[in-house]
């Protein structure tokens, strides 16, 4: 009855769901500036009985939370809703949204009869600025004992591993100068342009599946002046933070040394937020896969252990034990960050998508409310992996 009541909340509220999805989708706000997103989504949850807080640590953050008063786990389940320029939600965080507060308000209907607290997360800038690292390291999911959440795309599966990012900035000073004239300036431009060619280098002894990749953002104004100014913003990813850092130290060695041969001086500063890798959670994954297979879902994928993109959930999974799972909404030929990514978390497949989400988390968190040695069992494999670490 429990779990009927669970997958019958989502699809008897379905379209209120897609009310949200649709009006994220036509009023896209990038990360930081999501304030009339927090405003809606707040309202909602309102409505339905949460006890809600807007600003919350960074401020387009919210939290929803719906306390039994009787003792049991924390759930965290996790929205994102931050919009990409030019492509709008081309990386489906609007359907991420509705998820969540699906999610959370089926499950605030059951929970009372197991105890412990539900929280609905809202976790902005999850493209650039990473509110979710804000958030772990204020410590918001420092007493949560799962913290979950589905992200659209064209393959239904469990999630995987994510590379850590450390996007760092490297400015040139040199000397302006009449380009007739050369050897009373220095240039700065030489320096970031021999600096950009040795970075470069270093990925034929980077380790696998590590990137590096930058551009050279100033580089002079006109072509009869030395520059004495010039930049490159890089991103590092690895599949670990510190293998991610210990690149940067590559880069910023051979930067030094270029600098001196060029008469250059040269700074470096973390430009956006780094986000660590994502610490995978097996038997959460196996509790994923075996509720969307009762959803009748196919072609489940497996954990992914080679990591590519960059995340901040990963800062959430080095607190607590972590899962962002995966649900299909289009077909492989459509990418991310694209305007048909964003035309399908409207579609008839992205309706489909939230609620088979929506009901894979619930049965997921049903699942760990009523055994609670399967929970102890999660935990105890996070205390195990983090301890490795």
């Amino acid at each position: 009855m429990t779990k009927k009541q669970l997958l019958q909340s989502i699809e008897n509220k379905i379209d209120a769901y897609m009310e949200l999805v649709q009006i994220m989708y036509d009023n896209p706000e990038i990360g930081n500036e999501e304030f009339e997103t927090m405003k809606l989504l707040v309202n909602y949850l309102d409505s339905v009985g949460f006890k809600t807080t807007s600003g919350y640590v960074v401020p387009t953050g919210f939290l929803g939370e719906y306390d039994t008063g009787k003792e049991g786990p924390t759930i965290a389940v996790m929205c994102e809703y931050d919009a990409l320029p030019e492509v709008g939600h081309g990386c489906g965080h609007n359907l991420i949204a509705g998820i969540g507060v699906a999610t959370g308000e089926a499950v605030k209907g059951i929970i009372d009869q197991y105890g412990g607290k539900l929280l609905v997360v809202g976790t902005p800038a999850e493209e650039n600025f990473g509110g979710k690292v804000s958030m772990s390291e204020a410590g918001v999911f420092d007493d949560v004992d799962v913290a979950l959440m589905v992200h659209p795309g064209s393959q239904t599966g469990v999630g995987g591993r994510s590379n850590a990012l450390n996007p760092i900035k490297f400015e040139f000073f040199g000397k302006n100068a009449h380009a007739c004239e050369p050897a009373s300036g220095a240039s700065a431009l030489d320096a970031a342009v021999m600096s950009y060619l040795q970075i470069n280098l270093l990925r034929q002894f980077a380790a696998p599946h590590t990137y590096i990749h930058g551009v050279i953002k100033d580089g002079g104004e006109a072509a009869n002046v030395i520059p004495g100014y010039a930049s490159m913003e890089y991103y590092f990813r690895a599949p670990t933070i510190g293998y991610a850092k210990e690149l940067t130290e590559k880069a910023i060695q051979a930067v030094d040394g270029i600098c001196k041969a060029n008469g250059v001086t040269y700074q470096t500063s973390t430009y956006e937020c780094p986000y660590e890798d994502t610490v995978i959670n097996y038997k959460l994954a196996d509790i994923l896969t075996e509720k969307y297979t009762e959803l009748g879902l196919e072609d489940i994928a497996p954990v992914d252990e080679v990591a590519t993109g960059s995340t901040d959930v990963g800062a959430v999974s080095y607190r607590c034990p972590t899962i962002q799972g995966n649900i299909k909404i289009c077909g492989k030929e459509v990418a991310g960050h694209t305007k048909e990514m964003a035309a399908a978390t409207i579609s008839p497949d992205g309706k489909n998508g939230l609620i088979k989400a929506a009901q894979g988390l619930s049965l997921t968190i049903l699942e760990l409310l009523e055994n609670p040695a399967l929970l102890a069992e999660v935990k105890a494999e996070f205390d195990e992996t983090i301890a490795s670490l």
